[in-house]
């Protein structure tokens, strides 16, 4: 296997749909790298394109999808010339949010995870639920062997997600794909699976993907940052330098509009406006009629992403916005 320093290399991804006879692109050339042992946090609001980018990668886009890309090398391995089907869940794996929706209620959790190995390794029945148990206990679940014949609904919501994630790396995938994985769990929870995370990705060396609209998630884990809006990367880098210092207008708006204790009393900063709907994207840069820092040429002229004060950046005032902040 080559032994790549980035876990997921894309270029070029775009992902359209055809509705009512209509082509509506829902990601436009998007770039995106997440090294080996590094956590990279895809963060934008609903509908930026962030679900169906990783969908993309793992060709879980569907038939009504088009998918192409210049790129998508998995730790070495061509994704545009090997059917994703042979990799998922060997080498790389996907954790959904819903964790109740995404267990079988009926199977325990033993049979659920244990399938894994009996059907990708050809373990016994035994082993695979010796195996099984090792997951359990390596992402937190207390008597992890007591706990293999029980099912779902005798977890929380919390412990179910960690299930998820023991079956997402039960095989010791390259790259980790957690879709909002703390959705609808508790803050404390919250932060025991984000902790859980980071852990894994040190211990087995692998690239995790975080997606999420969660700044305070993003500020916690997250080894990089990539923003993405109306389909589009419009801000990348190192996630210290772009929480600290964001050359996007879309970034410092996410950022202003977060409760700060320091501001008690005073009125939340909202970004005004909604993303646009994917069919109807606004001529040049998308975020300009929702931008507190728009000009002329941003609603003709799109940004390219381009390399400014260490991270990518597409935007027409973003060397205007870092000048603000030195």
């Amino acid at each position: 296997m080559n032994a790549s320093p980035d876990a997921l290399r894309v270029r070029g991804l775009s992902v359209s749909f055809r509705i009512d006879g209509a082509q509506v692109d829902a990601v436009r050339h998007v770039d995106l790298d997440v090294p080996r042992g590094r956590l990279v946090a895809l963060l934008g609001e609903s509908g930026s394109g962030k679900s169906v980018t990783a969908r993309a990668v793992m060709g879980l886009s569907g038939s009504a999808a088009t998918v192409t890309a210049d790129e998508i090398n998995l730790a070495g391995t061509d994704l545009l010339t090997v059917d994703p089907r042979t990799l998922r869940g060997r080498r790389m794996s996907l954790v959904l949010q819903d964790a109740l929706s995404a267990l079988n209620p009926v199977l325990t959790i033993g049979d659920q995870v244990g399938e894994l190995f009996r059907v990708h390794q050809g373990a016994s029945r035994q082993a695979a639920r010796n195996r099984a148990a090792e997951l359990l206990g390596l992402v937190g679940i207390p008597a992890p062997v007591q706990r293999l014949a029980d099912y779902p609904h005798q977890f929380s919501g919390g412990m179910r997600q960690r299930i998820l994630i023991a079956m997402a790396i039960a095989l010791e995938p390259e790259l980790l794909i957690a879709d909002e994985p703390t959705t609808a769990l508790d803050v404390t929870v919250q932060a025991q699976i984000l902790d859980l995370l980071a852990d894994l990705r040190s211990q087995l060396d692998m690239g995790v993907l975080l997606i999420t609209h969660d700044l305070a998630v993003v500020s916690e884990v997250a080894d990089q940052l990539t923003v993405m809006y109306a389909g589009r990367v419009v801000e990348t880098g190192d996630a210290d330098v772009v929480l600290a210092h964001p050359s996007h207008p879309y970034t410092e708006a996410l950022l202003r509009s977060v409760p700060r204790l320091d501001q008690h009393g005073g009125d939340l900063f909202t970004i005004p406006g909604s993303p646009p709907h994917p069919a109807r994207v606004p001529s040049g840069c998308a975020f300009h009629p929702r931008c507190h820092r728009v000009v002329d040429q941003c609603s003709t002229v799109r940004p390219e992403l381009l390399s400014i004060g260490g991270r990518g950046v597409a935007c027409h005032q973003s060397e205007v916005l870092l000048g603000e902040q030195v």
